[in-house]
């Protein structure tokens, strides 16, 4: 595995508190790669260590095979760590101008191409201090892309965002690593969409790297053959205790490979069978699991 970023034994103390924690973390080139974790876990902390803003306490850390601060390695790289600020008296345009400039990309950037890709076209001539959260971080991608960098870090990039927006971004994001070849690394608490546009994820917690892989691997551990079928009462008789009513569909616990020849037996026994899909754990189960953290009661909209 070709990696971008590669930490070995990394930490970071304040006093007492260890926000990072002898992390070992390899992240490949290419894709979209999510680091996840509850607050405090750490996932700031390592990424203001990878752009050089603050110094690990001990351990290692590398990024495009060379070392941190390598002038070479950050000009291929693009980042947005938390709600980005710009001067309010400047219009969207202007501030991507003034920031192609500080980055001596100023003769190259298409602005009104990264405007364009972020959603901005309409409010690029906007002052800057009339945009809410969610287009303040819309133009902070658009800050963080428009040097065309190989490596983008975002934390939170849709923070903010309403779920059109959200959507969106991840089309965006998604275009970016299929279309542009853009390694994206990025955090969010919207576990819904990690799972959809990412390809790896790291879940850290309390500064240590608690699980790591393909998020088709991770949600496929506890997989099951959900089916929809016109009678669940003959399903379970047949599946016995490896069967259990799942509304009205049932679920199977039988091995992949079992699978035809149970969709078989059935339609021989006369089930009518409208669906049938695997279903694994979602990435929202694995995230609690690990973490410990208290999942929120679903809100009862009773009247």
């Amino acid at each position: 595995m070709n990696a971008v970023i590669e930490t070995r034994g990394l930490t970071k103390t304040y006093g007492d508190v260890r926000a990072l924690d002898g992390l070992d973390l390899s992240i490949p080139r290419g894709g979209v790669y999510g680091v996840l974790g509850p607050n405090g876990a750490g996932k700031s902390t390592l990424f203001r260590i990878l752009l050089g803003l603050i110094r690990p306490t001990a351990g290692s850390a590398a990024m495009m095979g060379g070392p941190l601060n390598d002038i070479s390695h950050m000009r291929r790289t693009g980042s947005m760590i938390e709600t980005p600020r710009f001067p309010p008296y400047l219009t969207a345009r202007q501030v991507l101008r003034w920031l192609a400039l500080e980055h001596g990309v100023g003769a190259t950037a298409d602005i009104p191409h990264w405007l364009a890709r972020v959603g901005l076209t309409e409010a690029a001539d906007r002052k800057v201090r009339g945009f809410s959260v969610g287009m303040m971080q819309r133009l902070g991608v658009a800050a963080a892309l428009m040097s065309r960098p190989e490596l983008v870090i975002l934390d939170e990039p849709t923070s903010g965002m309403d779920p059109p927006g959200i959507q969106e971004m991840r089309a965006l994001i998604r275009s970016l690593a299929t279309e542009d070849g853009v390694t994206v690394v990025l955090a969010s608490h919207q576990l819904l969409e990690v799972q959809r546009v990412c390809d790896r994820v790291a879940i850290l917690n309390k500064g240590k790297l608690v699980r790591e892989g393909t998020v088709s691997e991770l949600t496929s551990v506890g997989e099951r053959l959900r089916l929809a079928v016109s009678s669940a009462d003959q399903v379970l008789a047949v599946l016995g205790a490896k069967g259990v009513r799942d509304g009205e569909a049932v679920l199977a616990e039988v091995k992949r490979a079992e699978g035809p020849a149970l969709i078989r037996a059935l339609v021989e026994a006369n089930v009518d069978i409208h669906e049938a899909r695997w279903v694994g754990t979602d990435l929202e189960s694995i995230f609690f699991t690990e973490t410990g953290a208290v999942q929120a009661p679903e809100a009862d909209h009773g009247v």
